[in-house]
């Protein structure tokens, strides 16, 4: 059953509250002092961690249309996009601001010298183009081509975020491979949905030159 649009209407804006309420209960925690000894860092991590399950059940979205035949949930897709960005910000200017207090040689420093910054800045830098084209002006301009194919680039940032992640946390890597684990199933899955595809393409072209040889046969025979 299709929602109407005004059910759809309802659904985003429940969506939308749920992706920001992390958000608001971090800034929260933070402001009630409940975020630990160092609620900095605390902050940044979780910053971090919800732009990669953003990125995370962005990439979700497709494979549940495909198997449950959901097809108006392609409409929340950008949303959980742009959310995974917002949050992938959140973490950069915790550690920009509250972290080195905008010093900027520091911070050149810090993404040149290690490279789990190194990783995620140029995640974060990635993901910029595919949130500032997220819209229909943009789809307009690029055409749907290349427009999918710049948002391909979601593939590459979540393995990014994964590895910023891993690199970071460096002794206890469950989490890490808990992502990691999600997100390679998740690109697995597309890499095989490809293949399969190919295989069709392939063997529909076999068959096709297999009838028009026949039809040049029988005209042969005449």
């Amino acid at each position: 059953m299709t929602p109407t649009s005004r059910q759809i209407s309802s659904l985003k804006l429940t969506l939308f509250a749920l992706c920001l309420s992390p958000a608001i209960l971090l800034l929260r925690d933070l402001q009630l002092d409940r975020l630990g000894a160092n609620p900095i860092e605390a902050l940044t991590r979780a910053s971090g961690e919800w732009t990669l399950r953003f990125l995370l059940i962005t990439l979700t979205v497709t494979p549940l249309r495909k198997y449950s035949g959901w097809h108006w949930i392609l409409r929340f897709r950008r949303m959980l996009g742009l959310f995974a960005f917002a949050y992938g910000t959140m973490h950069l200017m915790t550690y920009v601001w509250l972290d080195q207090f905008f010093d900027w040689p520091a911070i050149v420093r810090d993404i040149y010298k290690r490279p789990f910054i190194t990783v995620g800045f140029t995640a974060l830098v990635l993901m910029t183009p595919l949130a500032l084209s997220s819209n229909a002006f943009a789809i307009r301009k690029l055409g749907g081509r290349r427009w999918q194919a710049l948002h391909r680039a979601i593939y590459p940032i979540s393995l990014l975020g994964c590895l910023h992640f891993w690199w970071l946390v460096k002794k206890d890597i469950t989490e890490p491979l808990i992502y990691t684990v999600i997100a390679c199933a998740l690109l697995g899955l597309r890499a095989w949905w490809r293949e399969q595809e190919r295989r069709k393409q392939l063997a529909g072209g076999y068959l096709q030159q297999q009838r028009f040889d026949g039809k040049v046969i029988r005209i042969v025979a005449k």
